[in-house]
């Protein structure tokens, strides 16, 4: 947010030897961050003010002309310029040598220098608006339009930042510093934190005073809850013209654009005290202003052109006959001011929150307004911006009258008091604290104390009593904060160490993570719990069946993820545009209808499960899929926890019909692995490569105390290779193979195996690798030969294993 320094200054006089370096210190340590400041007429240095006195054509070129300008100088100055309006007598703007602009508004500042221009001396630039960055303070009919001051009262030879008021400070706030506090998202509230802060006098505002006489503006309110108060001031006799000088540069320089005298006046009072208002043409309303929830399909065209189809979850402003504008938000095409407006409604209301952030989630609308009333304005705020609007009306519109008043305020906003002892706030402070050192704090800011002893009574006011301050802890912090946390002395904490707390599912967690990443090459990746219903799909399930969100990001991801495996496809296709081949992994949560709520009956509470899912892509499906089953395999080993193995028992609907696996863990189905079948790679738009998918539910893996390897020495004497190429029937599994011939030899090993024409169908040729070795001494030919004969005999007698070779 933007904040402008003279503006606070009609509110509050601070101190003369003030520097913006202090009091954005000052503010920062005691109310908002103030993430910079910048000062105006530094970008309009060495720009003044100029009157031609002469005109006349370029001798070397026919859209140039010689301008003589006086500026402030004995003599006028000579300056060539291709303005399509230059006149005799006009107050224009002059960039002298040094000056910085942007040629046509375009592109970066360039310093003017005195030069040449087709042969003509020009000792500088007369300026467009938008070259100097005031386009939307003076809007130009053309591009080669210079900017005309007829009416503003100068004399040549001014600072153009002077003559306009731009002389200013603006401090930029950083808004989540303000999440918390409605009371500052205007001008009076900086102003009141800086009064106290400085010990500064707060000027009031001023108070609005209507005959009781007048007539009502009708208004219905349909559901308080929604709609706390709602004031309507009928104006008649207005004229539609553009704002006066100093209002336009007010709003400009806090970034609002000025539009008209009208709408100028209800931003003005907007951003000063940080109520939204809005205006309707009187003559537009049928009837009573009703303010009600939206029919179901109900539409609104907006002031920016948007048409939306509300339902009954949207509050609207409305007249006997259709919606004038979105409560809270943005008011309608059709029933705003308008260029011929004369008379206006002008609507000053309270609504909900929580009722404006869920039709702007719903809808991605985020305005000035609704920004404030998300921060839960105070109703107390109304009187303010109704003091202020009438202040404002009755000078820049001196013929305008009000005609009709209604002010319905249902439920006003109660601040709390909050009941804190002295020993209390001493305690947390660290230092002792009197009830007098407390009101001295807490009276600036609006606080009401009441001591009783060592027991304080602190009445919050309205503007901080609408959920920011409702605790003991709420007024330590006000108290602390206008000491100065800076003021405190530090104070070392006594800290005691304690064993540490081995928790074994945070462990294996970690040790998961460093064994994909680490010892297994993959990098890991962080996605969006909602997915794209086109990957839920291409991964098997139903979108309808899957937890929706109540205010999605998109349409397109609109459900929670039930399963890693959607979100594996959509990394897929994003990281295959950039890499042929490469390997990812996530470990999070996934969402499945779970519990009944123990508070609320009726609601369903999400089951979240954390799982491991991986991918692989390249282009061998075989190397890629036993890859894989190897890194789950060894993951047990390497990750202390309970050992995995594989079955066939649950097929996933994404896998390819022959190429998968179930994880097992204590004969539980907790994972699968599978290459993508070409049916789930289409529907996920995976093209020209080979994918491997696995997940876990890491919820059913059995984290161990230690580490479960057992010592085995080194072989004393040289161990004997050997291998064995063999014909198998293709059901003939390696781990078969493996738990046959293992206890016969130190290690075996799997090779590789072969299938072509060869070898007969049904069948597959086999190579494995064996380790010979004994601890009496080295082997023998002879006692080599008798253990593999031993070894194919077996294989033989088992697998009717057909040897081919050793």
């Amino acid at each position: 947010m933007k904040v402008s320094l003279n503006w606070i200054r009609e509110y509050v006089d601070l101190p003369a030897d003030l520097t913006m370096e202090r009091l954005a210190f000052d503010l920062t340590m005691r109310t908002v961050e103030v993430e910079g400041y910048e000062n105006l007429s530094e970008g309009l240095k060495n720009i003044v003010t100029g009157r031609i006195t002469e005109v006349s054509p370029h001798p070397q070129a026919d859209r140039l002309r010689v301008v003589l300008a006086d500026v402030g100088l004995p003599a006028p100055e000579q300056i060539v310029c291709g303005g399509s309006n230059l006149e005799v007598g006009q107050m224009v703007v002059v960039a002298r040598p040094g000056a910085k602009v942007r040629w046509h508004g375009e592109g970066e500042p360039v310093e003017i220098k005195a030069s040449k221009l087709r042969g003509v001396a020009s000792a500088g630039m007369i300026c467009a608006s938008s070259e100097i960055g005031l386009a939307d303070l003076f809007p130009s009919g053309d591009d080669h339009e210079i900017m005309d001051l007829a009416g503003i009262a100068c004399r040549p030879g001014q600072n153009l930042a002077e003559v306009l008021g731009l002389d200013d400070e603006i401090l930029e706030i950083d808004n989540k510093s303000l999440t918390n506090r409605p009371d500052l998202w205007g001008h009076y509230g900086i102003a009141r934190e800086l009064s106290a802060i400085y010990g500064c006098t707060l000027r009031p505002l001023p108070i609005c005073t209507v005959d009781a006489k007048l007539p009502a503006c009708p208004v219905e309110i349909a559901n308080d809850d929604l709609c706390r108060r709602y004031a309507a001031v009928a104006y008649a006799g207005l004229v539609n013209v553009p704002s006066p000088l100093w209002l336009k540069v007010a709003l400009t320089k806090v970034g609002m654009r000025p539009i008209n005298n009208l709408v100028d006046i209800t931003n003005y009072v907007m951003l000063a005290v940080g109520q939204p208002t809005h205006g309707f043409d009187r003559t537009h309303v049928k009837g009573e202003i009703r303010v009600r929830t939206a029919n179901e399909g109900e539409v609104l065209e907006l002031l920016d052109g948007r048409k939306l189809v509300l339902g009954p979850k949207n509050l609207v402003i409305a007249d006997r006959e259709n919606p004038l504008g979105l409560a809270g938000i943005m008011g309608g095409r059709q029933d705003s001011i308008l260029p011929d407006t004369t008379e206006i409604v002008l609507e000053i209301a309270n609504f909900s929150p929580t009722c404006i952030r869920h039709t702007t989630q719903a809808f991605g609308l985020r305005t000035e307004a609704s920004i404030r009333f998300e921060k839960h304005v105070d109703t107390q705020r109304v009187d303010q911006a109704l003091g202020l609007a009438a202040k404002l009306f009755a000078d820049i519109v001196p013929g305008s009258r009000i005609t009709a008043f209604t002010d319905l305020n249902l439920r006003p906003t109660v601040p709390p008091v909050v009941a804190v002892t002295l020993s209390f706030l001493s305690t947390r402070l660290g230092s002792p604290v009197t009830a007098s050192d407390v009101e001295k704090s807490l009276n600036p800011l609006g606080f009401q104390v009441e001591a009783d002893g060592g027991l304080l009574r602190v009445a919050t006011p309205s503007w901080r009593g609408t959920g920011d301050v409702s605790l003991p802890d709420d007024i330590l912090e006000e108290v602390a904060r206008m000491i100065g946390y800076e003021n405190f002395s530090y104070r070392a904490p006594v800290i005691t160490l304690e064993k540490p707390v081995n928790q074994r599912p945070v462990q294996l967690d970690r040790n998961l993570r460093e064994y994909l990443a680490f010892r297994c090459g993959f990098q890991e990746v962080f996605t969006y719990p909602w997915v794209e219903d086109r990957f839920h799909e291409a991964a098997g399930f139903r979108p309808e069946e899957l937890l929706a969100i109540s205010t999605p990001p998109s349409p397109e991801n609109s459900r929670l993820r039930a399963s890693l495996v959607p979100g594996m496809l959509e990394t897929l296709v994003t990281n295959l545009r950039y890499f042929g081949s490469f390997k990812v992994f996530e470990v999070t949560q996934v969402f499945r209808p779970g519990a009944m709520s123990p508070s609320v009956p009726e609601e369903v509470l999400p089951l979240q499960e954390k799982h491991l899912a991986g991918a692989m892509a390249g282009s061998d499906a075989g190397a890629l899929f036993f890859e894989a089953k190897g890194v789950i395999a060894s993951m047990a080993r390497f990750c202390q926890m309970g050992p995995l193995s594989f079955a066939r028992m649950l097929e996933p609907v994404w896998a390819e019909k022959k190429v998968w696996l179930n994880v097992m863990a204590a004969g539980e189905v907790i994972g699968s692995l599978g290459l993508l079948s070409l049916k789930t790679m289409k529907a996920a738009g995976i093209k020209n490569t080979q994918a491997v998918v696995f997940e876990i539910n890491l919820e059913k893996l059995s984290p161990l105390p230690s580490r479960t390897n057992g010592f085995r020495h080194l072989p004393l004497f040289p161990l004997v290779e050997q291998d064995l190429s063999m014909l198998l029937d293709e059901a003939v599994k390696w781990s078969e193979i493996e738990a046959l011939v293992g206890p016969m030899v130190r290690e075996v090993e799997y090779v590789e195996e072969y299938r072509g024409k060869q070898i007969p169908a049904g069948k597959r040729s086999l190579m494995l690798r064996v380790r010979l070795g004994s601890e009496e001494g080295t082997l023998t030919s002879e006692q080599i030969e008798a253990q593999m004969q031993s070894v194919m005999k077996k294989l033989n007698r088992q697998f009717g294993a057909e040897i081919r070779g050793v």
